[in-house]
């Protein structure tokens, strides 16, 4: 089961929020005022009044602490963790990562509305977003295509408006058995990806909205125009990914946030390597 935290923690936001404000309005004077009508003492009244119901000690003690992991999570960095492979060799399985909120403007926890800013995702940005299939699951992937952008995949490499994406074999790389790995220039940034050395894509699987060609040694390319509003992503471990070429265009409104930095590793918290990835900026 997946859960919405940013539903959860407005709920509660709103829960504590209320409680401690009924309290104000309400609950706190009445009993005072009930205190001072059964005890003779004007100590004692006050000390009787100043003793919280549990629920409004909870709600007091946990608002600002609930408020204030709100804000933090929806408008400046949420943390998130990777869940598969689809993003080697950028980032590794179980590598704890940082989001910028408001990188692409930002939005209404839970209704996702944009309140400020205009930034938009660039070409090559790792961006974390709402998996269109199923909102409630985060996503991460590399943007590839631009609304507008007219793409096209042949022989494992990627065109876009006509112009191919420079990419060079890095021949030493520690690729795992069957893959290589290469260096791709999108505009002025340039990243690592993961290939399949003899592999071949397969139809099955495949977004009905690609213009898919198979060649005569077999190999599959396609052809995709970007619509407005939205953005056509891809995971940097090519052929194990589930991205654009499986589920469609990303949608402008699905995005979370840019990752920019990886804090930690659950090899190194479990003593089994890659500390060393603790503190790396996400390219």
């Amino acid at each position: 089961m997946n859960i919405d935290f940013a539903a959860v923690l407005v709920v509660l936001t709103v829960m504590t929020g209320a409680i401690w404000l009924l309290d104000i309005l309400m609950l706190a004077p009445r009993r005072a005022r009930g205190s001072s009508a059964t005890l003779e003492s004007e100590r004692e009244a006050q000390v009787a009044a100043a003793k919280l119901p549990w629920y409004v000690d909870l709600s007091k003690s946990f608002f600002p602490v609930i408020l204030a992991v709100l804000v933090l999570r929806s408008f400046v960095v949420e943390p998130f963790r990777i869940p598969s492979e689809s993003m080697l060799p950028t980032l590794l399985k179980g590598d704890f990562i940082l989001v910028n909120k408001f990188a692409y403007g930002l939005r209404l926890p839970v209704l996702n509305t944009k309140l400020l800013g205009s930034g938009q995702p660039a070409r090559g940005d790792v961006v974390v977003f709402r998996y269109p299939r199923e909102p409630s699951v985060a996503y991460i992937k590399r943007v590839i295509g631009l609304p507008g952008d007219r793409l096209e995949y042949q022989d494992k490499r990627l065109f876009i408006n006509g112009q191919p994406a420079p990419l060079t074999l890095l021949p030493d790389n520690p690729a795992e058995p069957g893959y290589q790995q290469f260096d791709e220039q999108l505009h002025t940034a340039s990243h690592r990806i993961q290939i399949l050395a003899n592999g071949r894509w397969s139809l099955v699987g495949l977004w009905p909205g690609l213009q898919l060609h198979r060649e005569l040694d077999g190999t599959v390319s396609w052809k995709y125009q970007v619509p407005e509003g939205h953005y056509f992503a891809m995971g940097d471990n090519r052929d194990n990914s589930s991205d654009s070429r499986v589920w469609g265009p990303l949608p402008e409104e699905n995005l979370i946030g840019k990752a920019f930095f990886i804090w930690m590793n659950l090899n190194c918290i479990t003593f089994n390597g890659q500390c060393s990835r603790i503190g790396q900026r996400i390219e």
